[in-house]
């Protein structure tokens, strides 16, 4: 049976992953990444370079994206059967296999479907990475938190309402998950009288890294890996002279 090893590549700069990640991927004989069907996949793009050169590859993609509603009984069951599917795939693969992951691996990653899959099958094991949304308030070059304050992350796929109830109450705030929900967030931005607060960050920490106040953001979709932030104004020390 495979042991599988899940390496979080951290926000999108190489540079930006941990050496324990780096050294396993330089070394590798098996990797495995998610990619949408034609697509190269973005955490095998952040690996360019540093493969050996006779890994063998195995390409885990996806059987929809947003081609249906994501809470659709349809798309519940293909997405099931997918990760099933490449669960019992790996777990049946020989010698050590690294499972490449954007971000952290437990933080809204893909690899966290497979892992309850694998839990008990095979030995496993994780790699954590710098987050996607650290990476992004870092661009910003504004903390994201101070003092007291209580961060929240939401989902960008929430209902309208939800969203604009969580932002008027919230101290820092997050919003992963933007692509084709970012109209609906500037509006309930907007209808939380917070919109002049929030930033838009695509591509963090990638080439192409785009920021721009959430209110100047005039489209109304963009990239997956965009991250919508709100700062924190809690307690900090009195700035002297």
């Amino acid at each position: 049976m495979a042991r599988i090893i899940c390496t979080g590549l951290g926000p999108g700069d190489p540079e930006l992953m941990s050496v324990r990640s780096y050294r396993l991927i330089q070394s590798a004989r098996q990797i495995a990444f998610f990619r949408k069907k034609g697509r190269p996949g973005v955490a095998r793009q952040i690996v360019n370079g540093l493969l050996p050169e006779n890994v063998i590859e195995h390409a885990m993609e996806y059987p929809v994206t947003t081609e249906i509603a994501f809470d659709s009984p349809e798309y519940v069951a293909q997405l099931a059967a997918f990760y099933d599917d490449w669960a019992a795939r790996l777990a049946a693969l020989e010698g050590e296999v690294i499972v490449l992951c954007e971000g952290d691996p437990f933080f809204y990653g893909s690899f966290m479907h497979l892992h309850t899959r694998l839990k008990g099958r095979t030995e496993v094991e994780i790699v954590p990475g710098i987050s996607g949304m650290s990476g992004c308030w870092t661009a910003t070059g504004e903390p994201i938190t101070w003092g007291d304050d209580v961060l929240t992350v939401l989902m960008g796929t929430l209902p309208e309402d939800e969203l604009t109830r969580h932002i008027k109450t919230a101290d820092a705030l997050v919003i992963m998950k933007t692509g084709r929900n970012l109209a609906k967030i500037r509006r309930a931005f907007a209808a939380a009288d917070r919109l002049d607060d929030a930033w838009l960050v695509e591509r963090g920490t990638m080439d192409g890294q785009k920021k721009v106040r959430l209110a100047e953001a005039k489209h109304a979709e963009c990239p997956y890996f965009s991250i919508v932030l709100l700062h924190g104004k809690g307690r900090r020390p009195e700035v002297r002279e």
